[in-house]
This record gives structure tokens, sequence and C-alpha cells, in this order.
């Protein structure tokens, strides 16, 4: 990526940062809409999750990486430590793997 792009990508994020302080209490949003953003905040990052999840190219990722989504998702619930679930997700993936599960 040319080093200008870097940086007005990182401008572009500075500025979308440092809107929201500088107009918090300037700008009014309707209260439905402010209702509203956490939720599609929440949609888009779970569109994110599936998408990486279940696809590669373009197409089927195969079946032990989203088991060790599953894996990683059970563990969020029950409130294991960050580095429990990484670890398991990754070692879930890696043996379904190794036994030839794509």
């Amino acid at each position: 990526m040319p080093l200008l792009a870097i940086l007005v990508l990182a401008a572009g994020t500075y500025a979308f940062r440092l809107a929201g302080p500088v107009f918090r209490n300037r700008l009014r949003l309707p209260e439905r809409l402010e209702l509203l953003l956490p939720v599609a905040a929440t949609i888009l990052l779970i569109t994110l999750v599936v998408t990486s999840t279940l696809t590669e190219g373009h197409g089927f990722a195969g079946w032990a990486r989203p088991l060790g989504v599953l894996v990683a998702g059970v563990l969020a619930v029950r409130r294991a430590p960050f580095p429990v679930i990484v670890i398991a997700a990754a070692a879930t993936t890696a043996v379904l793997r190794l036994c030839g599960v794509e």
C-alpha cells in the first residue's frame, strides 16, 4: 500500500474519532437512531465474523475453521480467559485439519 494512502487513512480515522467529542453537544441525533446505532454495530461485527469464518477466497472454508470458532464461542459464553479461548479454538482447528477434516 502506498505511503500516501496510509497517511490519508490514518488522518481520516483520526478525524472521525475526533468528531465524536467535538460534535457531541452540537449535533443531536434522533432518539430512535441512537438506539439503533449499537444494534447496527453489533450486526456488522457478527456478519464480519460469519463471513471470515465460513469463506476463504470465493468458496467455503471447510468445517475445521467454523468448528474452531464454535469452540471459541462456547468458551466465551462460559467466560473463559481470552488466551484459553484463542488456544482452544486454534487447537481445535489444527487437530481437525490433522485428522483430515477440511
